[in-house]
């Protein structure tokens, strides 16, 4: 499946840190920033959490939530988001099924061997639950910048 601006955002229900459920229908008539990592605790990974946690004044003054979806399983990401004091949610997908619905599941290749995996990816959800913006293939840098301006520019 292939996410669209304009779409309505696929339904979820996932775990999260801090014993937290997040879900699509408990951010029904809010924004919500849903940002797609391939592994807790490595360099980009970490790199990109701890610029959207730096953000968060900003970003949570908007009223918009901000959610890290992996694959990884419960236990690495509350050690992840324990390590670097990540306050927002880190939601686990071990079945990717949120994952694919939002079009981060996808074909990588290295050395010429091909697998499945996640891209770094963004989605920034409107009021309305519907796709606003689609950020595919992120580089970290000046990253959680782009997404407060595109925030700012929903009001």
């Amino acid at each position: 499946m292939t996410l669209a601006i304009g779409d309505i955002a696929p339904d979820f229900v996932l775990p999260a840190s801090a014993g937290r459920t997040v879900s699509r229908d408990a951010l029904k008539g809010q924004p919500f920033v849903l940002y797609f990592y391939p592994r807790a605790d490595t360099p980009g990974c970490t790199q990109e959490a701890c610029a959207f946690e730096e953000a968060l004044p900003q970003l949570g003054a908007t009223g918009v939530t901000v959610i890290g979806v992996s694959k990884d399983k419960m236990k690495p990401i509350e050690k992840f988001a324990g390590k670097y004091n990540l306050t927002f949610p880190l939601a686990s997908d071990p079945e990717t099924k949120v994952i694919g619905a939002y079009g981060a599941w996808v074909e990588k290749s290295m050395y010429g061997k091909k697998y499945m995996g996640i891209e770094r990816s963004t989605v920034l959800v409107d009021a309305t639950g519907k796709v606003a913006k689609i950020w595919p293939k992120v580089k970290i840098a000046g990253h959680a910048a782009e997404v407060l301006q595109a925030v700012n520019e929903l009001k």
